[in-house]
C-alpha cells in the first residue's frame, strides 16, 4: 500500500458503503461477446473494488451479486452466474484458510433456491471468517422488500407487539455492518432496484455511467473524495 493510501485509510471518512454493480451485460455487448463474458470480467473488478476499499480503512462493503429479480434471466445467464460464484467461494475460502484477508464475509438474502452445494460454501465461509474484522456483504438472491419482510416476520415470532426503529435494524441481514453511508450505483441507471431500502434512508448517493468492468480502483478513491465534499445534515439545517 502507498504512503498515500495509508494516510487516507486514516481519515476515511465512509464506514459503509455498497454497490450496484450495473453494466456487466452490456459491456459484453459492446464488445461483440455474450454477457457472460462481461460477468467474468465484472468478477475481476470486484476484487479490485473490494481490495481498494480495505487499504482505504472502509469497515464494510456491500456487494449486490444477484437480486431476487435475477431469476428471470436466461437460463445460460444464471448458469454462468452460479459457476462464478462457485469458483469465488472456492477462491475465497483457499484465502481465509491461508490467512491472506482479513474478511469476514456475510451473505444477505434468502439462501434457499440455491443448491445443496452452495448454501453450504456460503455458511461454511461465514463460520471460518467470523472471526476477522473487515465487514464484506454480498447480497445474493437478495431484495430490500424480501429483507424487510424477513424482519418484519423474524420480530413476529419473538412476539414483539411494538416495533421500534431500533428493533427492525437488528433484525436485518445487515445487522453486523455500520450504517451505510454511501450507495454506488455503475452503469448510468438512476435508480436503487430494491437495494437495501430500510438502511439507504440517509444514504448519499452516487452514480456514474462507467459500466462495470470499467469502474477501477482509483474511482473508489473519488467516490470517498466526493463523499467528502457532501453536508449530511440528516433533516436537520
Amino acid at each position: 500500500m502507498s504512503d498515500n493510501i495509508k494516510e487516507a485509510a486514516e481519515i476515511c471518512p465512509i464506514k459503509h458503503i455498497a454497490f450496484i454493480m450495473d453494466g456487466n451485460g452490456r459491456w459484453a455487448k459492446k464488445r461483440g461477446m455474450p454477457r457472460e463474458f462481461g460477468h467474468k470480467a465484472g468478477a475481476k473488478t470486484f476484487e479490485r473494488v473490494l481490495d481498494r476499499c480495505n487499504e482505504r480503512g472502509i469497515e464494510a462493503a456491500t456487494f449486490y451479486v444477484f437480486s431476487t429479480e435475477n431469476w428471470k434471466r436466461s437460463e445460460r445467464e444464471v448458469n454462468a452466474l452460479m459457476k462464478l460464484l462457485e469458483d469465488y467461494l472456492d477462491e475465497c475460502e483457499r484465502q481465509i484458510k491461508d490467512g491472506k484477508r482479513n474478511i469476514r464475509f456475510i451473505f444477505l438474502g434468502d439462501k434457499t433456491p440455491f443448491s445443496p452445494n452452495l448454501r453450504k460454501k456460503m455458511e461454511d465461509i461465514e463460520k471460518i471468517s467470523a472471526h476477522n474484522t473487515r465487514i464484506v456483504n454480498l447480497a445474493i438472491n437478495y431484495g430490500g422488500r424480501s429483507e424487510l419482510t424477513y424482519a418484519f416476520n423474524a420480530l413476529a415470532k419473538e412476539g414483539k407487539k411494538q416495533i421500534s426503529e431500533e428493533d427492525i435494524s437488528n433484525a436485518l441481514y445487515t445487522k453486523e455492518s455500520p450504517e451505510l453511508d454511501m450507495i454506488v450505483r455503475t452503469g448510468g441507471d438512476l435508480r436503487i432496484s430494491n437495494f437495501l431500502l430500510w438502511q439507504a434512508a440517509y444514504a448519499e448517493l452516487y452514480f456514474t455511467d462507467k459500466l462495470w468492468p470499467d469502474f477501477s480502483a482509483d474511482d473508489v478513491d473519488e467516490v470517498i473524495e466526493d463523499f467528502k465534499r457532501r453536508q449530511r445534515r440528516f433533516g436537520g439545517v
